[in-house]
Order: C-alpha cells, then structure tokens, then sequence
C-alpha cells in the first residue's frame, strides 16, 4: 500500500500546476501526503480491524482534516452528513473510489473476496457502477500483480472484465490528457476518465520509479493518478528501499505505523 502513498506524495504539487515530462525531481520538500492517502490508510485500518467501510473513512477525515481542501467537495459534504447520522452514499463516479483501494488489493487470497471488498470500500460513497468499477479494476490489478500474472495478460483481464480501452501507450496519452480526461470527452476526476490512463502508467513501466514518472507526467489530476499507478506499480516492481524510506518519512507517526502494521500483517513488495 506505500506505493499508493508515494504515488500521491510525488503528485502533490502537481495537481494543479501539470507538467508533461518525466524528468522532474522525485521527492521535493514542497511535497505531501494529501487526502489520497490519509484514506488509503483509512482502508487498511478497515481492513485489519473489521466494521463498516464507511465508518473509518469519516474517522480519517475527521482527525485528519489537513489537508481538508483537498478532499473532494461531494465527500466534504458526505462527511458532514455523517457526522449529523446520515451515512449515505452519494451515486458519484469520481476517482476517490480507486485511488483509496490499494490496500484491498494485498488483503486476500482470491479473486472474489477482492472484488467484494473493493465493492464495499467503494459503495459506502462512491455507489455509482463506475466508481464501484473503478475501484474494482484496481484492486484486482494488484491482486493479479501479486500472483505473478503478467502484465500482458493482467491487461487483457482488465480491457476484458471492465471494458476499460487499454490500447494507447503512455506517449499517445500524454499530449491528449488533461483535468478534463483524454481529448476533454470525460473528466479527468472520474473513474472512467483516469484510471484507465493510470492502470496504462503502472503497465507500461520498467519499474517503480518509472511507474510514477509515467503518471505524473501525463497531466491532470496527478496526485490521484500517482496514487492509483503507485498502487499497482508496488504490486509489480516492488518499492527500492530508499524509495520507500523516503516516503515513510513523509508521514506522521500514527500513520506510518498503520502502514507498518498492514504490512506486516498483509506483506508488501
């Protein structure tokens, strides 16, 4: 699940100022965890400790309101609702769904369990079927990844099951994406309009590093989208070891130790 985190972490001062390069400084002290992964971490809390989905990420949002400009409008406003007893889903498609499920993706030992976990983590909030779907394709990617299934055939399992176009490499997404999703047909915040692009990001990599750099430099919404690739690149390459110090160096103790915690119970790569 880190590889989510530094996914995020690396897209942060991105997310409204894209670029469209892979040669940027990895790590810069301008850089944060976002909302990305304080509800990443609200999912392997869930995870490890049972409950309802929901439950955990109003805990999250709660006590780590920083940086609560970030968190998406329609959550903000989900997360007051709840905190009056009205925890109810609100039907959206946006990408939050996906870029939080990377924990489900290391929890279980078949396809079924993963997908029905990632249905729970998503449908608390995000009960639309793309936002549902979005989060599935993800989880699965990982758990695949996990399995040694290769890249060709964990792309042909997720052009097939999710009907998601995985045609375009990295190069031919580029110039054509932006907030406003691939050439401006579907928005760049929702499920169908990046994790496509981002699942390509992960696939196409030669590693880790490289994973995050096709992320970032496709444009929009790039946090969330390097938190996605991250995810799965994680999953496939494993996390070079000053990478991984790096990142866990970025976040506050009580969550670097929920993420030691998942690992330890769940493995990480």
């Amino acid at each position: 699940m880190l590889g989510a985190i530094i996914g995020d972490i690396v897209g942060s001062i991105y997310e409204f100022d894209n670029i469209k390069t892979k040669d940027f400084p990895f790590f810069d002290n301008r850089m944060e965890y976002t909302d990305d992964s304080i509800l990443t971490i609200a999912t392997a809390d869930w995870l490890m400790n049972g409950g309802e989905s929901g439950s955990y990420y109003l805990k999250y949002a709660t006590d780590y309101p920083y940086p609560m400009g970030s968190y998406g409008t329609m959550f903000v406003q989900w997360v007051h609702r709840s905190k009056r007893g009205f925890m109810e889903p609100y039907d959206s498609c946006g990408n939050g769904s996906a870029m939080r499920i990377g924990p489900v993706g290391w929890a279980f030992t078949s396809e079924k369990q993963t997908l029905d976990a990632a249905k729970k983590s998503a449908e608390c909030t995000h009960n639309h079927p793309e936002g549902i779907k979005g989060a599935q394709a993800v989880a699965l990617c990982i758990y695949l990844a996990r399995q040694g299934i290769s890249v060709s055939e964990i792309k042909g399992r997720i052009e097939t099951d999710f009907g998601y176009d995985l045609s375009l490499s990295v190069e031919e997404i580029r110039p054509r994406y932006s907030w406003q999703g691939l050439d401006g047909i579907i928005s760049g915040g929702t499920c169908q309009g990046s994790v496509p692009q981002a699942i390509t990001c992960a696939l196409e990599a030669t590693d880790f590093e490289d994973a995050i750099r096709n992320a970032i430099s496709i444009g929009g919404d790039s946090d969330t989208i390097g938190c996605i690739t991250g995810s799965i690149a994680e999953a496939l390459y494993g996390i070079p070891t000053d990478i991984r110090s790096k990142g866990m160096n970025y976040l506050p103790t009580a969550l670097r130790n929920t993420v030691e915690e998942f690992e330890s119970k769940y493995g990480s790569k």
